[in-house]
Protein backbone atom coordinates (compact mmCIF):
# COMPACT_ATOMS: atom_id res chain seq x y z
CA UNK A 1 0.00 0.00 0.00
CA UNK A 2 1.21 3.28 -0.89
CA UNK A 3 1.75 6.51 1.64
CA UNK A 4 0.99 9.98 -0.18
CA UNK A 5 3.63 12.14 -0.78
CA UNK A 6 1.94 15.93 -1.31
CA UNK A 7 3.15 16.72 -4.80
CA UNK A 8 5.12 19.98 -3.45
CA UNK A 9 6.69 20.81 -6.63
CA UNK A 10 3.92 21.20 -8.77
CA UNK A 11 1.86 22.62 -6.05
CA UNK A 12 4.32 25.42 -5.20
CA UNK A 13 4.90 25.80 -9.77
CA UNK A 14 1.72 26.77 -10.32
CA UNK A 15 0.69 28.42 -7.33
CA UNK A 16 3.89 31.00 -7.69
CA UNK A 17 4.79 31.07 -11.29
CA UNK A 18 1.97 29.96 -13.82
CA UNK A 19 -0.95 31.55 -11.08
CA UNK A 20 1.07 34.52 -10.08
CA UNK A 21 1.99 34.94 -6.31
CA UNK A 22 3.36 38.03 -6.66
CA UNK A 23 -0.02 39.23 -8.34
CA UNK A 24 -2.16 38.23 -4.74
CA UNK A 25 0.95 39.51 -2.15
CA UNK A 26 0.76 42.66 -4.44
CA UNK A 27 -3.09 43.31 -3.05
CA UNK A 28 -2.88 45.10 0.43
CA UNK A 29 -4.92 42.77 1.77
CA UNK A 30 -2.39 39.72 1.24
CA UNK A 31 0.99 41.30 1.49
CA UNK A 32 2.18 40.15 4.47
CA UNK A 33 2.09 36.66 2.64
CA UNK A 34 5.36 35.72 0.81
CA UNK A 35 6.73 32.46 -1.38
CA UNK A 36 8.86 31.47 1.76
CA UNK A 37 5.53 31.31 3.73
CA UNK A 38 3.87 29.39 1.36
CA UNK A 39 6.50 26.75 1.23
CA UNK A 40 6.10 26.30 4.37
CA UNK A 41 2.82 26.03 4.93
CA UNK A 42 2.61 23.83 2.21
CA UNK A 43 5.21 21.51 3.68
CA UNK A 44 3.83 21.35 7.06
CA UNK A 45 0.28 20.60 5.52
CA UNK A 46 1.88 17.81 3.57
CA UNK A 47 3.75 16.19 6.87
CA UNK A 48 0.25 16.39 8.65
CA UNK A 49 -1.57 14.88 5.24
CA UNK A 50 0.77 11.94 5.12
CA UNK A 51 2.00 11.40 8.67
CA UNK A 52 -1.82 12.22 10.35
CA UNK A 53 -4.01 11.43 7.78
CA UNK A 54 -3.00 9.20 5.32
CA UNK A 55 -3.31 6.46 7.55
CA UNK A 56 -6.67 6.45 8.57
CA UNK A 57 -7.86 6.93 5.05
CA UNK A 58 -8.18 2.77 5.24
CA UNK A 59 -9.33 2.35 8.39
CA UNK A 60 -11.71 4.74 7.91
CA UNK A 61 -13.10 2.95 4.60
CA UNK A 62 -13.06 -0.45 6.12
CA UNK A 63 -15.08 0.77 9.53
CA UNK A 64 -16.60 3.71 8.01
CA UNK A 65 -18.85 5.43 10.74
CA UNK A 66 -21.52 4.37 12.96
CA UNK A 67 -25.40 5.58 13.74
CA UNK A 68 -26.75 4.62 17.25
CA UNK A 69 -30.02 5.56 18.89
CA UNK A 70 -29.18 9.33 17.36
CA UNK A 71 -25.54 9.54 17.66
CA UNK A 72 -22.77 8.73 15.20
CA UNK A 73 -19.67 7.66 15.95
CA UNK A 74 -16.44 8.29 13.59
CA UNK A 75 -14.00 5.48 12.85
CA UNK A 76 -11.13 4.61 15.21
CA UNK A 77 -8.80 7.78 15.08
CA UNK A 78 -11.03 10.21 13.35
CA UNK A 79 -11.63 12.05 16.42
CA UNK A 80 -8.18 12.40 17.70
CA UNK A 81 -6.85 13.24 14.33
CA UNK A 82 -9.48 15.92 14.30
CA UNK A 83 -8.33 17.56 17.23
CA UNK A 84 -4.70 17.66 16.40
CA UNK A 85 -6.00 18.88 13.23
CA UNK A 86 -7.84 22.23 15.64
CA UNK A 87 -4.90 22.08 17.91
CA UNK A 88 -2.47 22.98 14.97
CA UNK A 89 -4.53 25.85 13.39
CA UNK A 90 -5.36 23.95 10.36
CA UNK A 91 -9.09 24.94 10.53
CA UNK A 92 -8.01 29.06 11.13
CA UNK A 93 -5.76 29.23 8.01
CA UNK A 94 -8.01 30.90 6.03
CA UNK A 95 -10.66 32.42 8.26
CA UNK A 96 -11.02 36.12 9.02
CA UNK A 97 -8.57 37.84 11.31
CA UNK A 98 -11.25 39.26 13.41
CA UNK A 99 -12.41 36.23 14.01
CA UNK A 100 -8.97 34.42 15.13
CA UNK A 101 -8.57 32.92 11.88
CA UNK A 102 -5.26 33.42 9.89
CA UNK A 103 -6.49 34.97 6.84
CA UNK A 104 -4.63 33.41 4.34
CA UNK A 105 -5.42 33.81 0.74
CA UNK A 106 -7.63 31.08 -0.52
CA UNK A 107 -5.14 30.44 -3.09
CA UNK A 108 -2.95 28.50 -0.37
CA UNK A 109 -5.91 27.08 1.74
CA UNK A 110 -6.94 25.11 -1.94
CA UNK A 111 -3.56 23.48 -2.05
CA UNK A 112 -3.73 22.80 1.65
CA UNK A 113 -7.20 21.50 1.17
CA UNK A 114 -5.18 19.39 -2.10
CA UNK A 115 -3.57 17.39 0.18
CA UNK A 116 -6.42 16.61 2.85
CA UNK A 117 -8.03 15.08 0.14
CA UNK A 118 -5.84 13.48 -1.49
CA UNK A 119 -5.00 11.57 1.99
CA UNK A 120 -8.14 11.66 3.74
CA UNK A 121 -11.27 12.83 1.79
CA UNK A 122 -13.84 11.47 3.88
CA UNK A 123 -11.81 13.17 6.73
CA UNK A 124 -11.75 16.62 5.19
CA UNK A 125 -15.50 16.92 3.70
CA UNK A 126 -16.34 18.13 7.39
CA UNK A 127 -14.12 21.26 7.84
CA UNK A 128 -14.80 22.25 3.80
CA UNK A 129 -18.17 22.39 4.78
CA UNK A 130 -17.51 24.37 8.15
CA UNK A 131 -15.44 27.06 5.74
CA UNK A 132 -18.66 26.97 4.11
CA UNK A 133 -20.67 28.01 7.12
CA UNK A 134 -18.01 30.57 7.89
CA UNK A 135 -18.01 32.18 4.20
CA UNK A 136 -22.09 32.34 4.23
CA UNK A 137 -21.88 33.84 7.89
CA UNK A 138 -19.00 36.50 7.17
CA UNK A 139 -20.91 37.73 4.18
CA UNK A 140 -24.66 37.92 5.60
CA UNK A 141 -25.07 36.72 9.01
CA UNK A 142 -25.79 39.93 11.93
CA UNK A 143 -23.12 40.93 14.07
CA UNK A 144 -24.91 39.00 16.90
CA UNK A 145 -24.56 35.99 14.57
CA UNK A 146 -20.76 36.39 13.79
CA UNK A 147 -20.33 36.68 17.02
CA UNK A 148 -21.96 33.85 18.47
CA UNK A 149 -20.26 31.43 15.92
CA UNK A 150 -17.52 32.84 14.10
CA UNK A 151 -14.67 32.36 16.42
CA UNK A 152 -15.73 28.88 17.88
CA UNK A 153 -16.18 27.93 13.50
CA UNK A 154 -13.12 29.26 12.79
CA UNK A 155 -11.22 27.80 15.33
CA UNK A 156 -12.98 24.15 14.23
CA UNK A 157 -14.28 24.33 17.89
CA UNK A 158 -17.70 23.94 16.31
CA UNK A 159 -18.49 22.57 12.73
CA UNK A 160 -20.69 23.44 10.37
CA UNK A 161 -22.98 21.72 7.39
CA UNK A 162 -25.71 22.83 4.65
CA UNK A 163 -29.00 21.55 5.08
CA UNK A 164 -30.72 21.81 1.69
CA UNK A 165 -32.24 18.81 0.47
CA UNK A 166 -35.29 16.73 1.41
CA UNK A 167 -37.31 13.36 0.35
CA UNK A 168 -39.04 14.78 -1.98
CA UNK A 169 -36.99 17.78 -3.37
CA UNK A 170 -33.82 16.28 -4.43
CA UNK A 171 -31.67 18.76 -6.78
CA UNK A 172 -35.13 21.34 -7.02
CA UNK A 173 -34.52 23.25 -3.80
CA UNK A 174 -37.79 24.87 -4.91
CA UNK A 175 -39.80 21.63 -3.43
CA UNK A 176 -38.51 22.60 0.12
CA UNK A 177 -41.10 22.11 2.70
CA UNK A 178 -39.72 22.69 6.02
CA UNK A 179 -41.33 24.91 7.75
CA UNK A 180 -39.93 27.83 10.08
CA UNK A 181 -42.81 29.45 12.08
CA UNK A 182 -42.14 32.89 13.75
CA UNK A 183 -41.61 32.61 17.74
CA UNK A 184 -40.41 35.31 19.96
CA UNK A 185 -36.78 36.65 18.56
CA UNK A 186 -36.00 33.08 16.91
CA UNK A 187 -38.11 30.59 14.36
CA UNK A 188 -39.38 27.07 15.23
CA UNK A 189 -38.03 24.48 12.38
CA UNK A 190 -39.59 21.43 11.28
CA UNK A 191 -39.11 18.76 8.82
CA UNK A 192 -36.93 16.70 7.09
CA UNK A 193 -33.25 17.04 5.07
CA UNK A 194 -31.33 14.26 3.44
CA UNK A 195 -27.92 13.70 2.44
CA UNK A 196 -26.13 16.29 5.43
CA UNK A 197 -22.27 15.62 5.11
CA UNK A 198 -21.13 15.07 8.71
CA UNK A 199 -24.64 16.31 10.40
CA UNK A 200 -23.58 13.89 13.35
CA UNK A 201 -20.81 13.62 15.21
CA UNK A 202 -18.81 13.78 18.31
CA UNK A 203 -15.91 15.20 16.85
CA UNK A 204 -16.55 18.82 17.56
CA UNK A 205 -18.03 20.08 20.75
CA UNK A 206 -21.09 21.88 18.76
CA UNK A 207 -22.77 21.57 15.11
CA UNK A 208 -23.81 24.65 13.56
CA UNK A 209 -26.69 23.59 10.66
CA UNK A 210 -27.21 26.31 7.68
CA UNK A 211 -30.83 25.10 6.99
CA UNK A 212 -33.67 26.03 3.99
CA UNK A 213 -37.16 26.45 5.27
CA UNK A 214 -39.87 28.27 4.86
CA UNK A 215 -41.90 30.68 6.95
CA UNK A 216 -45.67 31.18 6.85
CA UNK A 217 -47.22 32.62 4.10
CA UNK A 218 -43.77 32.58 2.04
CA UNK A 219 -43.99 32.67 -2.17
CA UNK A 220 -43.66 29.09 -3.61
CA UNK A 221 -40.86 28.33 -5.31
CA UNK A 222 -37.44 29.41 -4.50
CA UNK A 223 -38.25 32.80 -4.13
CA UNK A 224 -39.84 31.85 -0.52
CA UNK A 225 -37.20 30.32 0.98
CA UNK A 226 -34.83 31.44 4.11
CA UNK A 227 -32.04 30.74 5.65
CA UNK A 228 -31.67 29.79 9.12
CA UNK A 229 -28.82 28.89 11.34
CA UNK A 230 -29.90 25.96 13.51
CA UNK A 231 -27.01 24.86 16.42
CA UNK A 232 -26.99 21.13 17.71
CA UNK A 233 -26.62 22.42 21.40
CA UNK A 234 -28.09 26.33 22.12
CA UNK A 235 -25.36 28.13 23.64
CA UNK A 236 -25.28 29.55 26.60
CA UNK A 237 -24.86 33.56 27.44
CA UNK A 238 -20.87 32.79 27.99
CA UNK A 239 -21.14 31.21 24.36
CA UNK A 240 -20.75 27.43 25.96
CA UNK A 241 -22.71 24.77 24.45
CA UNK A 242 -26.27 24.47 26.36
CA UNK A 243 -29.81 22.88 26.11
CA UNK A 244 -30.13 19.81 23.51
CA UNK A 245 -31.42 21.64 20.47
CA UNK A 246 -34.73 19.88 18.82
CA UNK A 247 -32.84 18.33 16.13
CA UNK A 248 -31.23 14.98 15.36
CA UNK A 249 -29.54 12.78 12.92
CA UNK A 250 -32.59 9.49 12.41
CA UNK A 251 -30.16 7.57 10.47
CA UNK A 252 -26.90 7.81 7.99
CA UNK A 253 -26.76 5.95 4.52
CA UNK A 254 -24.92 2.98 3.46
CA UNK A 255 -22.79 4.00 0.47
CA UNK A 256 -20.61 3.17 -2.28
CA UNK A 257 -17.69 4.94 -1.18
CA UNK A 258 -16.11 7.87 1.36
CA UNK A 259 -17.75 5.30 4.16
CA UNK A 260 -16.19 7.45 7.13
CA UNK A 261 -18.14 10.78 6.51
CA UNK A 262 -21.28 10.16 7.66
CA UNK A 263 -24.31 11.37 5.15
CA UNK A 264 -27.28 11.49 8.06
CA UNK A 265 -30.99 11.96 7.54
CA UNK A 266 -31.67 15.20 9.71
CA UNK A 267 -35.15 15.55 11.42
CA UNK A 268 -35.83 18.84 12.85
CA UNK A 269 -38.76 19.95 15.67
CA UNK A 270 -39.94 16.33 16.17
CA UNK A 271 -40.68 17.31 20.15
CA UNK A 272 -42.32 20.96 19.26
CA UNK A 273 -39.67 22.53 17.23
CA UNK A 274 -35.48 23.18 16.84
CA UNK A 275 -34.88 26.57 17.37
CA UNK A 276 -33.36 28.65 14.38
CA UNK A 277 -32.44 31.89 13.30
CA UNK A 278 -32.83 33.58 10.56
CA UNK A 279 -29.81 34.57 8.23
CA UNK A 280 -29.83 37.15 5.87
CA UNK A 281 -33.62 38.50 4.78
CA UNK A 282 -36.76 36.64 4.61
CA UNK A 283 -37.16 34.35 1.46
CA UNK A 284 -34.13 35.63 0.31
CA UNK A 285 -32.10 32.35 1.77
CA UNK A 286 -31.26 30.30 -1.71
CA UNK A 287 -28.67 33.37 -2.49
CA UNK A 288 -27.25 33.38 0.54
CA UNK A 289 -26.79 29.76 0.43
CA UNK A 290 -25.31 30.20 -3.45
CA UNK A 291 -22.60 31.94 -0.88
CA UNK A 292 -21.41 28.68 0.54
CA UNK A 293 -22.86 26.63 -2.31
CA UNK A 294 -20.10 28.33 -4.54
CA UNK A 295 -17.27 27.45 -2.18
CA UNK A 296 -18.16 24.07 -2.08
CA UNK A 297 -18.79 23.77 -5.97
CA UNK A 298 -14.62 24.94 -6.02
CA UNK A 299 -13.78 22.66 -3.09
CA UNK A 300 -15.32 19.43 -4.48
CA UNK A 301 -13.63 20.14 -8.03
CA UNK A 302 -10.22 20.05 -5.88
CA UNK A 303 -11.99 16.79 -4.59
CA UNK A 304 -11.27 15.72 -8.09
CA UNK A 305 -8.14 16.96 -8.30
CA UNK A 306 -6.94 15.23 -5.13
CA UNK A 307 -8.61 12.05 -5.11
CA UNK A 308 -7.04 11.41 -9.09
CA UNK A 309 -4.03 12.51 -7.54
CA UNK A 310 -4.16 10.13 -4.93
CA UNK A 311 -5.23 7.08 -7.12
CA UNK A 312 -2.13 7.81 -9.48
CA UNK A 313 0.53 7.70 -6.46
CA UNK A 314 -0.99 4.70 -5.88
CA UNK A 315 -0.97 3.37 -9.46
CA UNK A 316 2.81 4.49 -10.07
CA UNK A 317 3.75 3.20 -6.84
CA UNK A 318 2.43 -0.82 -7.95
CA UNK A 319 3.25 -0.02 -11.93
CA UNK A 320 6.98 0.10 -10.37
CA UNK A 321 7.00 -3.27 -7.76
CA UNK A 322 4.51 -4.96 -9.83
CA UNK A 323 7.11 -7.48 -11.95
CA UNK A 324 5.39 -9.14 -15.30
CA UNK A 325 6.29 -10.29 -18.33
CA UNK A 326 9.44 -9.14 -20.52
CA UNK A 327 10.31 -6.03 -22.33
CA UNK A 328 9.05 -5.99 -25.83
CA UNK A 329 10.80 -7.84 -28.13
CA UNK A 330 12.85 -9.77 -25.40
CA UNK A 331 12.27 -13.41 -25.16
CA UNK A 332 14.77 -14.48 -22.57
CA UNK A 333 16.40 -12.43 -19.39
CA UNK A 334 15.00 -10.97 -16.65
CA UNK A 335 11.24 -10.19 -16.30
CA UNK A 336 10.27 -6.17 -15.77
CA UNK A 337 7.89 -4.18 -13.77
CA UNK A 338 4.78 -3.30 -15.66
CA UNK A 339 6.14 0.30 -16.19
CA UNK A 340 8.30 -0.74 -18.67
CA UNK A 341 5.33 -1.54 -20.96
CA UNK A 342 4.17 1.10 -23.24
CA UNK A 343 0.70 1.46 -22.74
CA UNK A 344 1.10 1.40 -19.00
CA UNK A 345 3.16 4.47 -19.50
CA UNK A 346 0.59 5.57 -22.02
CA UNK A 347 -1.72 5.48 -18.69
CA UNK A 348 -0.19 6.86 -16.33
CA UNK A 349 0.84 9.33 -18.77
CA UNK A 350 -2.89 10.10 -19.23
CA UNK A 351 -2.96 10.19 -15.97
CA UNK A 352 -0.57 13.02 -14.76
CA UNK A 353 -0.93 15.16 -17.56
CA UNK A 354 -4.73 15.61 -16.71
CA UNK A 355 -4.19 15.85 -13.27
CA UNK A 356 -1.59 18.87 -14.00
CA UNK A 357 -4.23 20.45 -16.01
CA UNK A 358 -6.96 20.15 -13.75
CA UNK A 359 -4.67 21.52 -10.51
CA UNK A 360 -3.97 24.36 -12.60
CA UNK A 361 -7.14 25.06 -13.21
CA UNK A 362 -8.77 24.46 -9.94
CA UNK A 363 -6.17 26.76 -8.40
CA UNK A 364 -6.27 29.59 -11.09
CA UNK A 365 -10.17 29.68 -9.96
CA UNK A 366 -8.68 29.93 -6.45
CA UNK A 367 -6.16 32.76 -7.51
CA UNK A 368 -9.27 34.72 -9.15
CA UNK A 369 -11.29 34.41 -6.33
CA UNK A 370 -8.84 36.25 -4.35
CA UNK A 371 -8.42 38.79 -6.66
CA UNK A 372 -12.35 39.14 -6.77
CA UNK A 373 -12.39 39.55 -2.81
CA UNK A 374 -8.85 41.74 -2.16
CA UNK A 375 -8.01 43.83 -5.20
CA UNK A 376 -8.37 47.07 -4.19
CA UNK A 377 -9.56 47.80 -8.14
CA UNK A 378 -13.20 48.00 -8.53
CA UNK A 379 -13.54 47.19 -11.97
CA UNK A 380 -10.47 44.52 -11.43
CA UNK A 381 -12.98 42.46 -8.71
CA UNK A 382 -15.41 42.62 -10.65
CA UNK A 383 -13.62 41.36 -13.68
CA UNK A 384 -12.32 38.61 -11.48
CA UNK A 385 -15.67 37.85 -10.59
CA UNK A 386 -16.95 37.01 -13.63
CA UNK A 387 -14.00 34.88 -14.37
CA UNK A 388 -14.77 33.03 -11.22
CA UNK A 389 -18.29 32.32 -11.99
CA UNK A 390 -17.14 30.88 -15.76
CA UNK A 391 -14.80 28.78 -13.97
CA UNK A 392 -16.40 27.46 -10.62
CA UNK A 393 -19.06 25.13 -12.91
CA UNK A 394 -16.49 23.84 -15.43
CA UNK A 395 -13.97 23.39 -12.21
CA UNK A 396 -16.09 21.48 -10.65
CA UNK A 397 -17.65 19.41 -13.36
CA UNK A 398 -14.67 18.73 -15.58
CA UNK A 399 -12.12 17.85 -12.38
CA UNK A 400 -14.90 15.36 -10.65
CA UNK A 401 -15.77 13.96 -14.33
CA UNK A 402 -11.91 13.19 -15.23
CA UNK A 403 -10.96 12.13 -11.59
CA UNK A 404 -13.87 9.52 -11.79
CA UNK A 405 -12.00 8.40 -15.27
CA UNK A 406 -8.17 8.82 -13.71
CA UNK A 407 -9.30 6.35 -10.59
CA UNK A 408 -10.71 3.97 -12.86
CA UNK A 409 -7.93 4.11 -15.15
CA UNK A 410 -5.37 3.18 -11.80
CA UNK A 411 -7.80 0.11 -11.09
CA UNK A 412 -6.60 -0.85 -15.00
CA UNK A 413 -3.19 -0.24 -14.68
CA UNK A 414 -3.65 -2.67 -11.48
CA UNK A 415 -5.40 -5.47 -13.44
CA UNK A 416 -7.22 -8.20 -11.72
CA UNK A 417 -5.93 -7.24 -8.49
CA UNK A 418 -7.24 -3.77 -8.66
CA UNK A 419 -10.65 -5.04 -8.14
CA UNK A 420 -9.85 -6.58 -5.12
CA UNK A 421 -10.37 -4.46 -2.28
CA UNK A 422 -7.03 -5.26 -0.55
CA UNK A 423 -4.96 -3.69 -3.41
CA UNK A 424 -6.86 -0.16 -2.21
CA UNK A 425 -7.07 1.02 -5.59
CA UNK A 426 -10.85 0.17 -5.59
CA UNK A 427 -11.23 2.80 -2.69
CA UNK A 428 -10.18 6.01 -5.06
CA UNK A 429 -12.46 4.98 -7.63
CA UNK A 430 -15.80 4.29 -5.14
CA UNK A 431 -14.88 7.62 -3.68
CA UNK A 432 -14.14 9.32 -6.19
CA UNK A 433 -18.01 8.57 -7.93
CA UNK A 434 -19.86 10.97 -5.24
CA UNK A 435 -17.81 14.09 -6.18
CA UNK A 436 -19.57 14.23 -9.73
CA UNK A 437 -22.71 14.76 -7.67
CA UNK A 438 -21.89 16.65 -4.97
CA UNK A 439 -23.07 20.41 -4.66
CA UNK A 440 -25.20 19.69 -7.89
CA UNK A 441 -24.28 16.64 -10.57
CA UNK A 442 -22.57 17.47 -13.70
CA UNK A 443 -25.86 18.26 -15.96
CA UNK A 444 -26.55 20.74 -13.45
CA UNK A 445 -23.29 22.55 -13.08
CA UNK A 446 -23.31 22.77 -17.39
CA UNK A 447 -26.91 23.56 -17.37
CA UNK A 448 -25.33 26.54 -15.31
CA UNK A 449 -22.25 27.07 -17.17
CA UNK A 450 -24.80 27.18 -20.77
CA UNK A 451 -27.35 29.22 -19.00
CA UNK A 452 -26.19 32.06 -16.35
CA UNK A 453 -22.71 31.82 -17.43
CA UNK A 454 -22.67 32.27 -20.96
CA UNK A 455 -26.37 32.64 -22.25
CA UNK A 456 -27.20 35.50 -20.05
CA UNK A 457 -24.06 37.42 -20.82
CA UNK A 458 -24.46 36.74 -24.30
CA UNK A 459 -20.64 34.56 -24.05
CA UNK A 460 -18.90 38.44 -22.84
CA UNK A 461 -16.61 36.68 -20.03
CA UNK A 462 -16.39 33.59 -22.20
CA UNK A 463 -15.23 35.71 -24.76
CA UNK A 464 -12.74 37.88 -23.16
CA UNK A 465 -10.90 34.61 -21.99
CA UNK A 466 -10.67 32.95 -25.52
CA UNK A 467 -9.26 36.24 -26.39
CA UNK A 468 -6.07 35.70 -23.98
CA UNK A 469 -5.88 31.84 -24.74
CA UNK A 470 -5.57 32.84 -28.24
CA UNK A 471 -2.79 35.11 -27.25
CA UNK A 472 -1.29 33.15 -24.98
CA UNK A 473 -1.20 30.11 -27.16
CA UNK A 474 0.16 32.85 -30.18
CA UNK A 475 2.80 33.41 -28.23
CA UNK A 476 4.26 29.59 -28.24
CA UNK A 477 5.38 30.17 -31.77
CA UNK A 478 8.11 32.86 -30.25
CA UNK A 479 9.57 30.02 -28.10
CA UNK A 480 12.78 28.79 -29.09
CA UNK A 481 12.34 25.42 -27.01
CA UNK A 482 11.37 22.99 -29.59
CA UNK A 483 9.33 21.00 -27.76
CA UNK A 484 7.12 24.50 -26.45
CA UNK A 485 6.82 25.49 -30.17
CA UNK A 486 5.05 22.18 -31.19
CA UNK A 487 2.63 22.70 -28.82
CA UNK A 488 1.23 25.67 -30.74
CA UNK A 489 -0.89 24.28 -33.81
CA UNK A 490 -2.96 21.50 -31.59
CA UNK A 491 -3.63 24.40 -29.04
CA UNK A 492 -4.49 26.55 -31.56
CA UNK A 493 -6.99 24.25 -33.26
CA UNK A 494 -8.64 23.54 -29.84
CA UNK A 495 -8.94 27.06 -28.94
CA UNK A 496 -10.77 27.45 -32.51
CA UNK A 497 -13.01 25.16 -31.88
CA UNK A 498 -14.08 25.92 -28.52
CA UNK A 499 -14.61 29.47 -30.05
CA UNK A 500 -17.09 27.75 -32.35
CA UNK A 501 -19.15 26.36 -29.78
CA UNK A 502 -19.09 28.99 -27.59
CA UNK A 503 -20.64 31.20 -30.19
CA UNK A 504 -23.24 28.66 -31.10
CA UNK A 505 -24.35 28.14 -27.48
CA UNK A 506 -24.53 32.24 -27.92
CA UNK A 507 -26.92 32.09 -30.66
CA UNK A 508 -28.77 29.47 -29.94
CA UNK A 509 -29.64 30.17 -26.31
CA UNK A 510 -32.32 32.30 -26.92
CA UNK A 511 -34.01 30.73 -29.89
CA UNK A 512 -34.03 27.11 -28.46
CA UNK A 513 -32.48 26.76 -25.02
CA UNK A 514 -33.45 23.45 -25.02
CA UNK A 515 -31.22 22.49 -27.77
CA UNK A 516 -28.35 24.04 -25.68
CA UNK A 517 -29.02 22.11 -22.93
CA UNK A 518 -28.75 18.69 -25.09
CA UNK A 519 -25.30 19.59 -25.36
CA UNK A 520 -24.08 21.15 -22.57
CA UNK A 521 -22.44 18.60 -20.49
CA UNK A 522 -19.99 18.22 -23.68
CA UNK A 523 -19.34 21.90 -23.83
CA UNK A 524 -18.81 21.85 -20.35
CA UNK A 525 -16.21 18.90 -20.94
CA UNK A 526 -14.54 20.83 -24.14
CA UNK A 527 -14.33 24.08 -21.77
CA UNK A 528 -12.72 22.08 -19.25
CA UNK A 529 -10.11 19.90 -21.53
CA UNK A 530 -9.10 23.48 -23.53
CA UNK A 531 -8.64 25.18 -20.79
CA UNK A 532 -6.42 22.72 -19.28
CA UNK A 533 -4.64 22.58 -22.79
CA UNK A 534 -4.18 26.30 -22.35
CA UNK A 535 -2.68 26.39 -18.80
CA UNK A 536 -0.57 23.33 -20.01
CA UNK A 537 1.09 25.34 -22.54
CA UNK A 538 1.80 28.52 -20.48
CA UNK A 539 3.38 26.13 -18.01
CA UNK A 540 5.80 24.53 -20.45
CA UNK A 541 6.80 28.18 -21.62
CA UNK A 542 7.42 29.48 -18.26
CA UNK A 543 9.46 26.37 -17.71
CA UNK A 544 11.49 26.84 -21.13
CA UNK A 545 12.24 30.53 -19.68
CA UNK A 546 13.42 28.59 -16.74
CA UNK A 547 15.57 26.28 -18.32
CA UNK A 548 17.15 29.25 -20.60
CA UNK A 549 18.05 31.00 -17.48
CA UNK A 550 19.17 28.51 -14.82
CA UNK A 551 19.16 24.62 -14.99
CA UNK A 552 18.46 23.99 -11.19
CA UNK A 553 14.89 23.19 -11.83
CA UNK A 554 15.77 20.97 -15.43
CA UNK A 555 14.67 17.84 -14.98
CA UNK A 556 11.29 19.09 -13.05
CA UNK A 557 11.15 21.57 -16.31
CA UNK A 558 11.83 19.09 -19.13
CA UNK A 559 8.99 16.66 -17.53
CA UNK A 560 6.60 19.33 -17.52
CA UNK A 561 7.24 20.26 -21.14
CA UNK A 562 7.13 16.60 -21.95
CA UNK A 563 3.86 16.19 -19.93
CA UNK A 564 2.07 19.42 -21.76
CA UNK A 565 2.96 17.78 -25.01
CA UNK A 566 1.25 14.16 -24.05
CA UNK A 567 -1.24 16.46 -23.25
CA UNK A 568 -1.56 18.15 -26.31
CA UNK A 569 -1.20 14.98 -28.52
CA UNK A 570 -3.73 12.22 -26.44
CA UNK A 571 -6.15 14.93 -24.57
CA UNK A 572 -6.54 17.70 -26.81
CA UNK A 573 -7.62 16.01 -30.23
CA UNK A 574 -11.14 15.46 -28.28
CA UNK A 575 -11.86 19.16 -28.72
CA UNK A 576 -13.01 19.10 -32.41
CA UNK A 577 -14.40 16.39 -31.65
CA UNK A 578 -16.43 17.64 -29.13
CA UNK A 579 -17.23 21.10 -30.81
CA UNK A 580 -18.35 18.71 -33.56
CA UNK A 581 -20.64 16.92 -31.25
CA UNK A 582 -21.89 20.44 -29.52
CA UNK A 583 -23.07 22.19 -32.89
CA UNK A 584 -24.27 19.03 -34.86
CA UNK A 585 -26.09 16.85 -31.97
CA UNK A 586 -28.70 18.61 -30.42
CA UNK A 587 -31.71 17.12 -32.61
CA UNK A 588 -30.94 13.69 -32.11
CA UNK A 589 -31.05 14.31 -28.31
CA UNK A 590 -34.87 16.11 -28.79
CA UNK A 591 -35.94 14.18 -31.36
CA UNK A 592 -35.99 10.55 -29.20
CA UNK A 593 -39.06 11.14 -27.54
CA UNK A 594 -39.93 9.47 -23.92
CA UNK A 595 -41.72 6.43 -25.85
CA UNK A 596 -38.70 5.26 -27.80
CA UNK A 597 -36.69 4.18 -24.86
Amino acid sequence: MSTYAAPLKDMQFVIEELVGLADITAMPACAEVTPDLVEAVLGEAGKFAAEVLDPLNRVGDEVGAAWSDGKVTPPPGFAGAYQQFIDAGWNSLSGPTEFGGQGLPHIVAMAVQEMWNSANMAFCLCPMLTSGVIEALKLRGSDAQKNLFMGKLVAGEWSGTMNLTEPQAGSDLSAVRTQAVPEGNHYLIRGTKIFITWGEHDMSRNIVHLVLARTPGAPEGVKGISLFVVPKFLPNGDGSPGARNDVKCVSIEHKLGIHASPTCVMAYGENGGAIGYMVGEENRGLETMFIMMNHARLGVGLEGVAIAERAYQHALDYAKTRVQGRAIGQRSGDRVSIIHHPDVRRMLMSMKSQIEAMRALAYTASAALDKAKHHPDDNERKRNQAYVDLLIPIVKGWCTEQAIEIASTGVQIHGGTGFIEASGAAQYLRDARITAIYEGTTGIQAADLVGRKIGFEKGATAAAVIAQMRKDVWGLTQNAHAGVTALHAALSRAVEALAQATKWVVDQFPADPNAVAAVSVPYLKLWGIVAGGWLMGRAAELCAGKLAADATDADFCETKIATARFYVEHVLPQAPALAEEIIGGAASVLEFGEARF
